[in-house]
Parts: C-alpha cells; sequence; structure tokens
C-alpha cells in the first residue's frame, strides 16, 4: 500500500470491516444536516426504498465502468490516449458522485456496516502498479487537500488517487453483488464525502491540467532575422 498522505476527511483512515454507520457519518464532517435528523433517509432493513434503487443501480454501473476502464489502461491498451482517457473515466464516476453527495443521507436501520471481508489489495497494487507505469513524468503533483484551510501544497500521484477510488468502489460493489443494496448505497456516499470524492476531484483536476498544458502550451517559435 502507498506511504503517501491519505485524504480522508478527518484525518483518519477508513475502515474496510464492520463499521457502525450512525457514527461514521457523525464523524466524517459530512454536509451540514447529515445523520438522521431532517434530510436524511431511513431505510428498511436490507431493502432501500424504491426510489433508492435506481440511484444505486446507476453507481454500480458507474462503479463497473470505470473499474474497467482503469485496468484497461494500466494493461497499456490506452496508448498515447493515456491521460484523456483516464480524465473521462474519472470525470464520469465523479459524476456518479456528485450525485450520492447531492442526495439525502442514507442510514442504515441496524446501524451497522456487514463485513465484506478482505479487499482485494493485490489486485489493487497491480492496478497500481500498471497506472503507474503508464503515467511515467505526469504521476506526480501537488495538491492542496482543503482549499479552505490549507495554505502550502501536498505531493500526491494520480496512480495512489486513482486505486484509492477504485478500492472504495469495489468494497461498495461487493455489498451490491450480495443483494445488500442499502448497504452498497450507504458505503459509496459516506466514503465519497469521506475519501474517494476527494481522491477523485483531486485527480480529475491533474488529468485536466496535463490535458490543458498539452493542448495550449506552444512552443515559442525563433524570431525571424
Amino acid at each position: 500500500m502507498s506511504d503517501w498522505p491519505d485524504r480522508s476527511a478527518d484525518g483518519r483512515p477508513v475502515s474496510a470491516g464492520a463499521v457502525s454507520a450512525g457514527a461514521a457519518f457523525a464523524g466524517a464532517g459530512a454536509v451540514p444536516g447529515a445523520g438522521a435528523g431532517a434530510g436524511a433517509a431511513d431505510l428498511a432493513p436490507g431493502q432501500p426504498a424504491e426510489d433508492w434503487r435506481p440511484l444505486a443501480d446507476r453507481v454500480a454501473g458507474n462503479a463497473r465502468d470505470f473499474l474497467d476502464g482503469l485496468a484497461a489502461v494500466a494493461r497499456g491498451e490506452g496508448a498515447e490516449e493515456t491521460v484523456p482517457l483516464l480524465l473521462l473515466e474519472t470525470a464520469q464516476v465523479m459524476l456518479a458522485g456528485a450525485q450520492l453527495g447531492a442526495s439525502k443521507d442514507v442510514i442504515l436501520p441496524s446501524n451497522w456496516e456487514p463485513d465484506v471481508g478482505a479487499d482485494p489489495d493485490v489486485d489493487l497494487d497491480v492496478l497500481r502498479t500498471g497506472l503507474a507505469a503508464r503515467l511515467v513524468g505526469f504521476d506526480d503533483y501537488a495538491e492542496i487537500f482543503d482549499p479552505f484551510a490549507d495554505t502550502q501544497a501536498t505531493p500526491f500521484r494520480l496512480s495512489d488517487d486513482l486505486a484509492a477510488v477504485a478500492a472504495d468502489l469495489v468494497h461498495g460493489l461487493k455489498h451490491y453483488e450480495a443483494g445488500r443494496v442499502a448497504e452498497a448505497l450507504w458505503w459509496w456516499q459516506f466514503s465519497y464525502v469521506n475519501h474517494w470524492g476527494t481522491h477523485g476531484g483531486a485527480a480529475l483536476r491533474a488529468l485536466h491540467s496535463v490535458v490543458a498544458h498539452a493542448r495550449l502550451d506552444v512552443a515559442e517559435e525563433p524570431a525571424a532575422r
């Protein structure tokens, strides 16, 4: 796993095991009104309200598309279009994240997230290594973690950011594919606010910067004599 700084909103790592759902949102620095009060949506055990299922299905589809796209780029299938393809994949999955962030808070009635088992660290390490190999010269960048609080930029890596987003999406997909749609939606929403939204947003800005420089930076022609 990377030893670069983590991006969880409260400075704490996000647990992949059993998590207290209520405590997680309460301590995550989530949007105002988060929790079981006004604006929250309580779900029946094991079954989300019908108006939540379309969102869960869309996020699951976006997550699979993002993971498939990242894996293809990591294998070298992007060739010279690696950065533009990553920009497109990241923008699409961040749209799904924005829908989660703009939605009412999903509160699990059991107040606990079931254990999904060990996350596939080996596969994610392969993904991260493959992305780093395709992003030579562009992987390292500087980012201000909190634009409202920080004044110093911190070094990060695109390959780390994208793998971190992938890890959180995989975790939620395990719930979704096991039929625990409510738990999947809760996890994706909580981890978007607390973790992968920051990784993805920073990666999106860095990828956009690479594309912008490639399009706009024109070499100066020698002055005519």
